[in-house]
């Protein structure tokens, strides 16, 4: 992901750590950052999930007024430079990388592609904040670029930065980028490494 960040002219990068920090810091120095120049989180006392992750990052990120948020496990070609090209014509809180796949949990969109809530598919749980006509149900990709504003709004903690996305949906503009069709892989399942090493070689 750091040299996937490198093609879109992004090379200061944060990296949280906890699982497997050592290794990790290690691998990052040994390389050098791969070109980039990289700050450490470091969360080894406490997973504090995306949201209370970013919480802890503030300080590191205040400079920017927008910056981007990468999941670690998810491996995409997503045009990252068409996707802050949207985010700033619309100036919303957050833009969210989508698509149009199966998924255990998606967001739920407007036709305007604002988001509106949450739903749990294999409960059937769902969340409203935003009240829409009809709902476009969409998968997260993992990938946010999102406006310095939303600090103000983060409190120290474990949280999801989905539980910040539907806490802020009805007074703020939180909205998706569609990019389905592109390569989306979670490493994060076993059989997935092997699969990775062919797509992106």
């Amino acid at each position: 992901n750091i040299e996937y960040l490198q093609q879109f002219g992004i090379t200061e990068v944060v990296v949280n750590v906890h699982h497997f920090a050592s290794q990790i810091i290690d691998a990052i120095t040994a390389n050098n950052g791969w070109g980039s120049t990289i700050t450490i989180s470091d969360e080894t006392d406490a997973v504090l999930e995306t949201g209370g992750g970013l919480q802890k990052a503030t300080h590191l990120l205040q400079s920017e007024s927008d910056f981007v948020l990468m999941n670690a496990d998810m491996l995409t070609n997503l045009n990252l430079t068409a996707m802050i090209a949207a985010h700033k014509k619309q100036q919303p809180l957050a833009t969210l990388a989508v698509t149009q796949r199966t998924s255990s949990r998606v967001f739920l969109f407007d036709t305007q592609l604002t988001l509106c809530g949450w739903r749990n598919t294999a409960t059937g749980e769902e969340k409203l904040p935003r009240t829409a006509a009809t709902y476009m149900p969409l998968a997260f990709s993992g990938v946010h670029v999102i406006n310095s504003a939303i600090f103000s709004l983060l409190k120290p903690g474990k949280y999801s930065m989905v539980d910040v996305y539907l806490a802020q949906a009805a007074t703020h503009a939180i909205q998706g980028f569609d990019h389905t069709g592109d390569i989306l892989l979670d490493v994060g399942k076993p059989d997935a490494l092997a699969k990775a090493a062919t797509l992106f070689a």
